[in-house]
């Protein structure tokens, strides 16, 4: 299960996609955990959310997808469940919010609302992160190769230890 999680190549290409990502998230998340950059803050957002039809609970786990999601992302930890978190923030938003108002953002002002072209976006690289891992100058990488490599031999050799067995 470690190795699954952290696992990923040395690839610079998916490392700019997951810090990109988690530079656009981080600041989404800010605003609505923090009050940074004009956003609600943590309670604002929690009433938002509400006045909305969404429970508090899952209110608190759309603000820790975007601001601890955008965080792992940056820094490369966890980046899997970083992106499985934003990317289900983006469904959630498309599906309650955003298909209502159509597929472009609202460049001229003449919308109800945004769009879900955004959305589809964030999902695209969320998935790439979520399928490949955090890429390079990441701390999933690091931890991957500092853990003993997995084979299919591994758990017979662990029950013979626990056993008193030596393994064939």
């Amino acid at each position: 299960m470690f190795q699954r999680l952290f696992h990923t190549h040395n690839d610079y290409t998916l490392a700019v996609l997951r810090v990109i990502l988690g530079i656009v998230f981080f600041a989404h998340g800010v605003q609505k955990a923090l009050g940074w950059f004009g956003g609600p803050g943590f309670n604002g957002t929690i009433n938002f959310f509400q006045q909305a039809g969404i429970p508090a609970p899952l209110a608190v786990l759309a603000i820790a997808a975007e601001f601890l999601g955008g965080l792992g992302l940056l820094v490369g930890l966890l980046a899997r469940l970083a992106a499985l978190g934003i990317i289900t923030n983006m469904v959630v938003a498309i599906l309650m919010v955003h298909s209502q108002v159509g597929f472009f953002m609202n460049w001229s002002g003449n919308q109800k609302g945004e769009g879900f072209e955004f959305h589809l976006l964030a999902i695209a690289v969320g998935l790439a992160v979520l399928v490949k891992g955090a890429g390079a100058l990441s701390i999933d990488r690091l931890l991957a190769h500092s853990a003993p490599p997995v084979t299919a031999d591994s758990g017979s050799v662990a029950r013979s230890r626990e056993s008193g067995h030596r393994a064939s």
